[in-house]
């Protein structure tokens, strides 16, 4: 057949005609340069995300934990205080609404940006504190303002960057990236907790306890530098950096949406039963089981490389499960961690070793399904405002369980005697905490995730997962 002379294809272009059908044979030709362009900015966002929570694990290593608890030691701070400086991180959550409307009007990543870095190099003051000579009340409020501060600030970034990433990582991948991203996460918070902990144990007790301190803030300032550099690496939200008016009406519909109360309540009922304990653990391992720093950053070793080993697994059970029962079974077994630590004494330590297993195992799988959860039942539109309302919920209750049970320890200084053994305060915290972690588990139950699986279907499936990595292949058992 002779093929149609070039002049037929130069006239007057028709909406129908062949050249309509050439371009679109032209788009579908360039198309996929186009997607691997977009998928390779994509790859090198979330890579960047990845590094930029290691320098932020850093941070937390030198700024949180047990180096937050030797600064409040260092400065003589009471439990009462302990118990506030656990409360002030998610106290800080009364500013979730106004950091969604900033959010929806600012822009997510410029104010991640903003928000992140200000509220690491916050700790700034603090490399100077150790210097100045100054009477310890006015050092410790400096300390607690500074810790104030890094709060708020933190609150409000938070919220930005998970408005921000919750548009940017596609949901069908969202479990198992941020498995993989918690994965190196606790690799660097890992490396970084024991190198602290050896800096305090070797220097501490030489009489440089407050400038290895003073050092650990500097270094915790250097890796707040770097994760502003690494957040400026990453993509804005696929749908423009503004999303909308930000109406308070959508802060309004946020609170009154039904599928999204029980996650809430849950949230708050969970947080506050968590928070009764949460701030005293490394108190309780450094005070009163007189441990060295390098045993309590041992501790955080198991947690962490049990968080990664388990990583992967939860990832795939929350993408292929469903999160709602994921958090569940995490729930009901974390109830279980505050029990174990009824039991060891400054010559009994073993059953912190337990611990740090049950722990690192659940508090991975609970991690992810909560953060898939919080993005899944929020809707684009208005989602700062979801998210502030579900932090809002958390920090509220952990914040008030915090105060009530720093209280409640300086009340029950003098140990208790009964069924034959003698309990400290700590020890009547860690079960509070424990009954009410429980009752808080069943709460998870009636949050609504549509098409997640039951809990048994999870357990099945969590069978076969293990199963098929105890079965070798059969190319393995060729000779």
């Amino acid at each position: 057949m002779e093929r149609p002379r070039r002049a037929k294809l130069e006239g007057p272009r028709s909406a129908s005609g062949p050249d309509v059908r050439e371009a679109a044979r032209l788009g579908r030709a360039r198309r996929p340069d186009s997607v691997s362009a977009r998928s390779r900015t994509l790859r090198a966002s979330l890579d960047a995300s990845i590094a930029e929570g290691a320098a932020a694990e850093v941070f937390g290593a030198c700024a949180g934990g047990a180096v937050l608890t030797g600064w409040a030691l260092f400065l003589g701070a009471t439990p009462v205080v302990i118990g506030l400086l656990g409360a002030l991180p998610l106290a800080a959550q009364i500013v979730q609404l106004p950091a969604a409307w900033l959010t929806q009007h600012v822009g997510a990543k410029r104010l991640a940006v903003a928000a992140i870095g200000a509220s690491r190099l916050a700790w700034l003051p603090l490399i100077a504190v150790p210097f100045l000579h100054l009477s310890a009340p006015i050092a410790l409020m400096i300390f607690v303002a500074v810790v104030a501060l890094a709060g708020l600030l933190g609150v409000v970034g938070n919220n930005a960057w998970t408005a921000w990433m919750g548009d940017l990582v596609p949901g069908a991948v969202r479990g198992r990236f941020f498995a993989r991203r918690m994965m190196y996460l606790n690799v660097a918070g890992t490396l970084a907790g024991l190198a602290a902990g050896l800096a305090l144990d070797t220097l501490g007790p030489r009489g440089f306890r407050g400038e290895t301190l003073a050092a650990l803030a500097a270094v915790a300032c250097g890796a707040g530098l770097v994760s502003v550099r690494l957040l400026l690496l990453q993509q804005r939200p696929r749908h423009g950096e503004k999303d909308g008016a930000g109406a308070w009406r959508d802060a309004l519909h946020a609170v009154r949406d039904a599928r999204t109360r029980p996650l809430a309540g849950y949230l708050l009922a969970w947080n506050a039963a968590v928070g009764i304990s949460a701030g005293f653990f490394s108190f309780h391992m450094l005070a009163n089981l007189r441990m060295a720093f390098m045993l309590v950053a041992a501790h955080a070793i198991i947690v962490a490389a049990v968080r990664v080993a388990s990583a992967g697994a939860w990832g795939r059970l929350v993408d292929g499960c469903g999160a709602r029962p994921v958090l569940v079974v995490c729930s009901l077994g974390i109830a279980v961690v505050p029990l174990i630590w009824l039991f060891p004494t400054a010559d009994r330590l073993w059953p912190i070793a337990i611990e740090a297993v049950v722990s690192g195992a659940l508090w991975g799988g609970h991690g992810i399904a909560a953060f898939d959860l919080s993005i899944g039942v929020s809707p684009r539109r208005g989602r700062p405002y979801y998210l502030a309302a579900f932090a809002t919920a958390g920090g509220l209750g952990f914040a008030a369980s915090s105060i009530v049970a720093g209280v409640l320890a300086s009340m029950l200084a003098s140990p208790l005697h009964a069924a034959g053994s003698s309990w400290s305060e700590m020890h009547v915290l860690f079960l509070l905490s424990a009954i009410g972690r429980g009752a808080a588990a069943v709460l998870a139950v009636r949050i609504d995730e549509p098409a997640a699986r039951t809990v048994a279907e999870l357990t099945r499936a969590a069978i076969g997962m293990v199963g098929r990595r105890a079965t070798p292949s059969p190319a393995s058992l060729s000779p």
